[in-house]
């Protein structure tokens, strides 16, 4: 039986043919009616030529995420070789002792739209982000832990988007044995304990790894303020590259608690960091009005634009943190800046951290610009898989 079909608006099937694999409810001009939320459709041209295939769910925006390009059934066999090329892409890391923590699947931009899989040692984490995903999930998970060696797959289906997609969040085992508590963790070659039931994101925040091993080659004796700090990995990074001194700044004085334990792990001196619970906001001009410098600030806030009507909101927060920050460094020091944020492009958190550094009185040089780690690709066919830029920037 063929499956139903989504008929396009005359002049709206360009981004289906170009690969894009979301398709939007303004785009729709018709659907049949057998169509079922959920399950897969045909998406044709106004004039009825096949073009792709994907599952649908008329409560989003979203109204289909595409699958495929060819006319091709999405069976076991289908998804099986889905999850295979994301597990061969990721081969170099998966063969490093050094690291056992990592994203194994990065939803559309590994052709598995709504789906993250990220690996902790033993342990599988999943999040089903849309409806689709939700109705292929124990399907998914069967698949993988039949390609991989792991000891149980953890549910953390608990973010926003999923009410988008008319469903309520989830979190529990999928399959064999809960996680511990804490899930220790390397990161080249450095100890991590990660809460994958309570903790950010998945448990860590494994996007930034590249980024933390960088920040070590600007640290040696260098007095380090760690700004959003979480659970102060990049603090650690620092003391690894030789930090005299590492202050880790969060709101959460629970996660500094693990912070501090990551220094003791991995064998650092107590005395060379300084766990702050406070806003970064207030704290940063608190160093301001004192005279506090630093030699390098991490700046690595949450994401601040939710929406596109945050994005101004957000343009101002990411500026006012910047303008701070570069006030209280020393020249030559250097600012490692971030946004999360994937509606602030990277071109306009150029220019608010340019905006920054005019307000500052500060001349300012980009040395580097860093993005999410590898294991976090971005499809050529999606690029708002491109959601992390950061700016390695040099003040004087």
């Amino acid at each position: 039986m063929s499956l139903p079909r989504l008929f396009l608006k005359p002049r709206r099937d360009r981004p289906v043919r170009q690969r894009h694999p979301w398709v939007f409810s303004g785009a729709v001009a018709r659907l049949d009616d057998r169509a079922q939320d959920g399950e897969l459709v045909d998406v044709c041209a106004a004039d009825g030529e096949w073009l792709a295939r994907g599952y649908l769910n008329r409560r989003s925006q979203i109204v289909v995420r595409l699958l495929t390009w060819e006319p091709r059934a999405v069976d076991p066999a289908f998804w099986r070789e889905r999850i295979e090329r994301a597990v061969a892409g990721r081969a170099g890391l998966s063969a490093d002792p050094q690291t056992t923590a990592y994203r194994l699947i990065n939803a559309e931009s590994d052709g598995l739209p709504g789906l993250i899989v990220d690996r902790y040692g033993e342990w599988l984490v999943v999040q089903a982000l849309t409806l689709g995903m939700e109705r292929y999930k124990e399907a998914l998970v069967n698949l993988m832990v039949d390609v991989l060696e792991v000891r149980g797959v953890y549910e953390r289906s608990d973010v926003d988007v999923r009410a988008k997609e008319g469903l309520a969040a989830r979190t529990g085992v999928l399959w064999g044995e809960p996680p511990p508590e804490m899930i220790e963790v390397l990161e080249n070659g450095l100890r991590f304990l990660v809460d994958v039931r309570q903790g950010h994101k998945t448990g860590f925040y494994l996007d930034q790894r590249e980024n933390r091993a960088r920040l070590s080659a600007y640290c040696e004796g260098a007095e380090v303020l760690n700004a959003f700090a979480y659970t102060g990995a990049f603090g650690v990074y620092a003391l690894a590259g030789g930090a005299a001194q590492v202050v880790n700044v969060d709101t959460s004085a629970e996660v500094l608690e693990l912070a501090a334990r990551h220094v003791e792990l991995n064998g650092f001196e107590a005395g060379r960091v300084t766990n702050l619970p406070a806003d970064v906001f207030a704290q940063l001009r608190a160093y301001r009005a004192e005279g506090r410098r630093f030699d390098l600030i991490v700046l690595d806030p949450p994401r601040f634009a939710l929406s596109r009507s945050h994005i101004g909101r957000a343009s101002r927060g990411y500026k006012d943190i910047n303008w701070v920050a570069m006030q209280i460094l020393r020249p030559g020091g250097v600012l490692v800046t971030f946004s999360c944020s994937g509606l602030v492009s990277r071109e306009l958190f150029q220019k608010i951290v340019f905006g920054a550094a005019l307000d500052a009185g500060r001349e300012v040089q980009i040395v580097a610009q860093l993005s999410q780690a590898e294991d976090h690709p971005i499809a050529l066919t999606f690029p708002e898989a491109a959601y992390l830029k950061g700016l390695v920037c040099r003040v004087w």
